[in-house]
């Protein structure tokens, strides 16, 4: 893998590149880095893909601004366009987990010019999600927990204490693999940034509607059924927001679905990247 910088919207984006190919990006969600597709990239790598897995704003070696506003979802996304554009140069198969999966759902929105394909892992769509969020009280429940997230300071002092339980609980990740995300978190600014997507998402979420529209790119939503955070119902009756969508459940894996299932996710993703 080689490392990279690119100075993009404003900051410097960290991410690594290896293959070559077709071009797929990889975006990674909380409270992860570039690291979260280690199953996938060499998969991809062998079946003749160029892969890029870029850390996005406030995590790992991109850079980390101080403030809320920075982390609005629309400006991460365009990062990640401008990353695409004037960095890559070629339209990408785009594939986002948790709030890299929001950001690949905005993005899809705001830029489809920019992409072939798009996938997305345990992060349901805005309008299935929001609709939920409305008319289910156990989905609310289940989004109850980014409230912490949204104190001042507090996230920031507990997130190493924190973070290697929910890790371990929620995925089946190794004990050397949690060591590679607990270096990242000794870092408070990255802690700050990492809390920031929450505050900024409660703060700007009205700035979503003005870009929903649909997706008319083809489509891949890999959900694992056993996702603590999202009803199944997010991942229900949103044919018309986007129309060329295919859906593929795994039963056994939870939210970190790429860790819990690392080889049938790689499949899906060769296959639909093919």
């Amino acid at each position: 893998m080689e490392h990279h910088r690119a100075s993009v919207n404003g900051i410097d984006l960290h991410y690594v590149e290896s293959g070559r190919g077709p071009l797929v990006v990889l975006l990674h969600g909380f409270p992860e880095f570039w690291y979260s597709w280690r199953n996938q990239i060499p998969a991809l790598i062998d079946a003749g893909f160029r892969v890029v897995a870029a850390d996005l704003r406030g995590y790992n070696a991109s850079s980390k601004p101080p403030h809320v506003s920075d982390y609005r979802l629309v400006t991460v996304a365009n990062d990640i366009a401008a990353l695409i554009e004037e960095e890559l140069d070629e339209p990408a198969v785009l594939v986002g987990h948790d709030w890299g999966g929001l950001v690949s759902w905005l993005l899809a929105m705001m830029r489809p010019e920019l992409l072939r394909k798009l996938v997305v892992l345990n992060m349901p769509h805005p309008v299935p999600l929001v609709r939920e969020i409305h008319r289910s009280t156990r989905q609310k429940l289940r989004l109850a927990y980014q409230l912490f997230f949204r104190l001042p300071m507090i996230p920031e002092l507990l997130m190493p204490l924190i973070l290697p339980t929910v890790l371990r609980r929620a995925g089946h990740f190794k004990r050397e693999e949690i060591a590679e995300y607990q270096n990242v978190w000794r870092d408070f600014e990255t802690r700050r940034g990492m809390a920031h997507y929450y505050r900024a998402g409660q703060r700007y979420r009205g700035e979503l509607r003005q870009h929903i529209v649909p997706i008319e790119l083809p489509t891949l939503l890999i959900w694992g059924e056993r996702d603590p955070v999202f009803t199944r119902e997010t991942t229900e009756n949103f044919d018309e927001s986007v129309p060329n969508l295919r859906i593929a459940r795994i039963a056994g894996a939870g939210h970190f679905v790429q860790t819990d299932a690392p080889d049938q996710v790689s499949e899906l993703l060769v296959d639909f990247a093919r």
